[in-house]
C-alpha cells in the first residue's frame, strides 16, 4: 500500500504583518549580545544558558552545533561564541519537550500546516515515534522495535542499493565513519550528504586546481594578510565570529574587498561584543571596496582580474613559483588574454575600470587570500568559476606562503570532517582497501548516489528506505514539490533527529524518528563518559564533550544509535559495534588504522589543542602528485548567458534569524525585515519600470528546460542589489529549484542561478 497521506509539502504562509526598515550598517554590537541572551533565556534560562555557553568552543567543551570556522589554536577568549551560536545552542538545550501525547493529539497533517519557524519552536522529541502505514499519528516505538523494523526492511530490500544514507554536517567523524562503514557493509555507497549541497563545488575545483579539496589557510594568516578578497559570502549572518578575524586583519592593515550582488551589513563595520571601544562607539569599518558583481558572474571577473595582470605582468606575479609549481600556464595564460572585455563586463556586470582597479590592488599585495562560501559553489559553472579563483592565485603565487591562500569557508560544523571519515559516495580504492584490510570484508566500489541522483532514484521508484543522520532532507534540497514526490514513494524514511521539521512530515509509507543526543549533553556509555571530534573549516581536529545531563532517559547518541542498528541489521561478526559503542577510543584507534593522518588520533585530540591534518600545498607547497607536485592552470569557455526581457536571475539567502533550514525567529535586522520571510529582494529601478510597489505580492515562476515551477505570495522589497537580480530566503524558495539544474562535475543544485518571471498574485 503507497502513502495516502495528503501532507502539506511547504505551506504557503502570507505575510501579512511584515516591518519593513533601513539596512543594517554594521553587525555585533549590543543587539548581538542581546539577542543572544533572549534567545537563551526563552529557551533555557540566563543562568543555565550562560553556564553552558561558556563551555562552547572551548578545549574542554564542545563544539558550537553551528558554523565550522576554527578557534584560535593559543588563547581563547572567556566567550568564543557569536549571536547565532548562542541561537543554536538555546534551539537544542530548550526545556520545551514533545511527549507522545502531543503526538496523539496533533496528526502530521495538521503539523503540516505550520511553518518551518513554527514546528521548530516546538521543543525536542522525547522518545522514538513511529508513523505506520495505517495511521496519521506517531506513536511511541521502544528502541529495541525501532531497530527491528528498519533491520527487517533492509534484510528485504532486493539489492542493498535501494537503501540511502544521508548525512548532515553536524555528525561527529566516529558517528560519520560508523556510518557509511555500516552503509558499505550493507552493500551500497549511497552516502549522500549535506556537503552535494553546499561545498562540493570546491572540493571538486580544489583537487583539480591544487591536488587537495580543502583550503589552504589556518586562521592566524589572517594576520599576516594584505589583502582579503570576501566572495559570495556573508559573514554576519553565517559565520559571525569571521568577523573577529577581519576586524583583527583591519587593524594590522588588510584592505579588505566584499564582491557579492549584496552588500552585507557584517561587511560594511563590526563592533565587537567583547570589546568595549567597539561597543560604544560604530565600530570598525571592514570592506573599503564593495563589488556589486551580477549574479553568476564571479567567473568573467576572475578571468578579467587575470586579463589585467597579464597585460602588466605576462609572466605572472611569481614568475619562479609558476615555472617550478605549475602546469599549464601558456597555455591557460593564451586564452585569457584573447578573451573579450566587452563580453568580461558584460558577465560580470562590472566595468574594465573597476576590474583594472582590483588587480591594481592585487598586484601590490604581496599577501592575499579569497574566501567564498555559497555564492560561488550553487552557480551553474560553480567549478569552472572556482578553478579560476584557484588561478588567479596561482598567477600570484598567493598559496602555501604565510598570510596567502584559498578559504572555502565551509557551513556546518563538521561537514569537512564527514568527508574525511569516509562520508563520499564515491570513495577512493586507497580508502576501501583499507576498510578491507583492517575488517577482512568486501566492500562496494561503485559510486553510489549522491542527494541529487539520490531524489531522482527516489522519484524513479528505486529507493525503498531512506535514513538520514540529521539534517533537514526536504528543506534543505531542491524542488521541494518533487523531492516530496520521491519521499513519499519510500517504504520507510527514519530520521535520527533533535527536534521536528519537515521531514519528519513528508515520509515515506512507513517513518521514524530516533531522538539523539545535543553536542552539549552528556554522553555517558559502558566505559564513562565519552567524547568525540570535529573538523573545523580549515583542517584541524579536535574534541567535542557535552556538558549537561540529558533531560530524556530515551536519548541516545549518534554512535550508539548507528553502533545499535548495525549490530541488529548485520550479520558479520568481524566488525565490533558493540566494542564501538562502550568505548570511542576503540573507534578513533581504527580511524587511525585506516587513515594515514590520524595516527595516534586519541593521544593526539586528548592533547589541548588537537591536531592539524596534512595539507601538502598549505605546508609545503607540494600539489598534485600526479604532475610532480605541481599545479594546475585550466581554463574552459567563459558561458554567455541572456535574459528574456521578462526575466530576472534570482538567488536563495538565508536571514540573520537562520542557519541551514533551522528558522531561529522570523526577523532579518541586518537586512532590515522584521517577522516575514516570504519577501523578495528588487532593485528600485526595476520595481519602477514594472511599476510595483513595496509590499506588493508577487508570485515568482521559475523557467528551465520548458519546465515551470511556482512559488506564491512573495512580498516585494526594494533593496540595493544589482538589476535584473534578485533573492528571496531558504527553504521558502527551494520550490523554485529546479531538480536538473546543477553545477557541472559537481551536480550540487543551482540555488545561486534561477531564470524567473513575476506577476501580481492572484492575477
Amino acid at each position: 500500500m503507497k502513502n495516502k497521506r495528503q501532507v502539506c509539502t511547504a505551506p504557503i504562509i502570507s505575510d501579512h504583518s511584515i516591518h519593513i526598515k533601513q539596512p543594517g550598517k554594521r553587525a555585533g554590537g549590543w543587539p548581538a549580545v542581546l539577542s543572544s541572551q533572549k534567545f537563551l533565556w526563552r529557551e533555557v534560562g540566563l543562568l543555565e544558558g550562560n553556564r553552558l555557553i561558556a563551555r562552547m568552543n572551548q578545549r574542554k567543551g564542545f563544539d558550537c552545533p553551528g558554523c565550522a570556522w576554527p578557534d584560535p589554536d593559543g588563547k581563547r577568549s572567556f566567550a568564543e561564541f557569536c549571536e547565532n551560536g548562542a541561537k543554536a545552542l538555546a534551539e537544542e538545550a530548550t526545556y520545551k519537550m514533545l511527549h507522545p501525547e502531543f503526538f496523539k493529539a496533533h496528526s502530521v497533517e495538521e503539523l503540516s500546516q505550520l511553518s518551518d519557524y513554527q514546528l521548530g519552536q516546538l521543543g525536542r522529541i522525547e522518545q522514538p515515534m513511529v508513523l505506520k502505514h495505517d495511521s496519521n499519528h506517531y506513536q511511541a516505538i521502544s528502541w529495541e522495535e525501532a531497530f527491528a523494523m528498519i533491520a527487517a526492511r533492509l534484510r528485504e530490500l532486493a539489492s542493498p542499493h535501494r537503501a540511502v544514507f544521508y548525512t548532515s554536517g553536524r555528525t561527529s567523524n566516529e558517528a560519520a565513519f560508523l556510518y557509511q562503514l555500516m552503509a558499505k557493509a550493507i552493500g551500497t555507497n549511497n552516502l549522500p550528504d549535506c556537503s552535494n549541497l553546499c561545498h562540493e563545488s570546491s572540493g571538486t575545483a580544489l583537487n583539480q586546481s591544487i591536488g587537495i579539496g580543502k583550503g589552504t589557510v589556518k586562521l592566524e594568516d589572517f594576520d599576516k594578510a594584505d589583502l582579503i578578497l570576501v566572495i559570495g559570502q556573508n559573514p554576519g549572518t553565517n559565520h559571525p565570529r569571521m568577523l573577529s578575524a577581519l576586524q583583527q586583519a583591519v587593524k594590522n592593515g588588510a584592505h579588505i574587498v566584499s564582491i557579492n550582488p549584496l552588500f552585507e551589513a557584517g561587511l560594511k563595520a563590526f563592533q565587537h561584543p567583547q570589546h568595549l571601544k567597539d561597543m560604544l562607539g560604530s565600530g570598525t569599518p571592514l570592506a573599503n571596496k564593495h563589488i556589486p558583481i551580477r549574479i553568476n558572474g564571479d567567473r568573467a571577473l576572475f578571468q578579467g582580474l587575470a586579463k589585467a595582470i597579464l597585460e602588466k605582468h605576462p609572466q605572472g606575479l611569481d614568475p619562479d613559483f609558476i615555472l617550478d609549481s605549475c602546469e599549464d600556464f601558456g597555455s591557460w595564460a593564451q586564452e585569457i588574454n584573447r578573451l573579450s572585455w566587452q563580453v568580461l563586463e558584460e558577465v560580470s556586470g562590472v566595468s574594465q575600470n573597476e576590474i583594472h582597479q582590483l588587480a591594481q590592488q592585487i598586484m601590490s599585495s604581496k599577501a592575499v587570500i579569497s574566501c567564498w562560501a555559497m555564492g560561488l559553489t550553487q552557480q551553474p559553472d560553480a567549478v569552472a568559476t572556482i578553478r579560476e579563483l584557484c588561478n588567479l592565485h596561482l598567477l600570484g603565487g598567493f598559496i602555501g606562503k604565510p598570510g596567502s591562500g584559498l578559504c572555502p569557508v565551509r557551513g556546518h560544523s563538521n561537514v569537512q570532517g564527514n568527508r574525511t571519515v569516509g562520508i563520499y559516495e564515491k570513495p577512493s580504492s586507497d580508502f576501501v582497501g583499507s576498510l578491507e584490510k583492517l575488517y577482512g570484508l568486501s566492500f562496494p566500489k561503485d559510486p553510489g548516489y549522491d542527494v541529487v541522483d539520490s531524489i531522482k532514484a527516489m522519484i524513479a521508484g528505486d529507493v525503498d528506505v531512506l535514513i538520514s543522520m540529521g539534517g533537514n532532507f526536504l528543506s534543505a534540497s531542491p524542488d521541494t514539490e518533487l523531492t516530496a514526490q520521491g519521499l513519499r514513494k519510500l517504504e520507510l524514511s527514519v530520521q535520527i533527529s533533535t527536534k521536528l521539521n519537515r521531514s519528519h512530515l513528508i515520509t515515506g509509507r512507513e517513518a521514524l524518528i530516533l531522538p539523539c543526543l545535543a553536542r552539549s549533553e552528556l554522553d555517558i556509555q559502558g566505559s564513562g563518559p565519552q567524547f568525540v571530534t570535529v573538523e573545523n573549516s580549515m583542517g584541524f581536529v579536535h574534541r567535542s564533550e557535552g556538558q549537561r545531563k540529558p533531560l530524556s532517559e530515551h536519548w541516545r547518541s549518534e554512535v550508539a544509535i548507528v553502533c545499535q542498528l548495525s549490530y541488529h541489521c548485520l550479520d558479520s561478526s568481524q566488525i565490533p559495534w558493540l566494542d564501538y559503542e562502550h568505548d570511542y577510543k576503540r573507534i578513533r584507534d581504527d580511524i587511525g588504522k585506516v587513515l594515514p593522518d590520524f595516527g595516534r588520533y586519541d593521544e593526539l585530540v586528548r592533547q589541548d589543542y588537537g591536531f592539524y591534518l596534512t595539507n601538502p600545498p598549505r605546508d609545503k607547497r607540494s600539489f598534485k602528485p600526479e604532475l610532480g607536485g605541481k599545479a594546475s592552470f585550466a581554463i574552459s569557455p567563459l558561458q554567455e548567458w541572456t535574459l528574456n526581457a521578462d526575466e530576472f536571475i534570482l538567488m536563495t539567502i538565508r536571514s540573520h534569524d537562520q542557519y541551514n533550514t533551522t528558522i531561529y525567529g522570523l526577523d532579518d535586522r541586518y537586512r532590515g525585515i522584521y517577522q516575514g520571510r516570504r519577501v523578495l529582494f528588487m532593485n528600485p529601478d526595476d520595481m519602477d519600470t514594472l511599476g510595483l510597489t513595496k509590499n506588493e505580492e508577487l508570485d515568482i515562476t521559475s523557467h528551465f528546460k520548458k519546465q515551470t515551477r511556482v512559488g506564491q505570495c512573495f512580498r516585494v522589497i526594494p533593496y540595493d542589489i544589482p538589476r535584473r537580480c534578485l533573492a528571496a530566503y531558504f527553504p521558502e524558495a527551494n520550490v523554485l529549484v529546479p531538480l536538473e539544474s546543477y553545477a557541472a562535475e559537481s551536480q550540487t543544485p543551482t540555488s545561486k542561478f534561477i531564470k524567473v518571471t513575476l506577476e501580481r498574485s492572484g492575477s
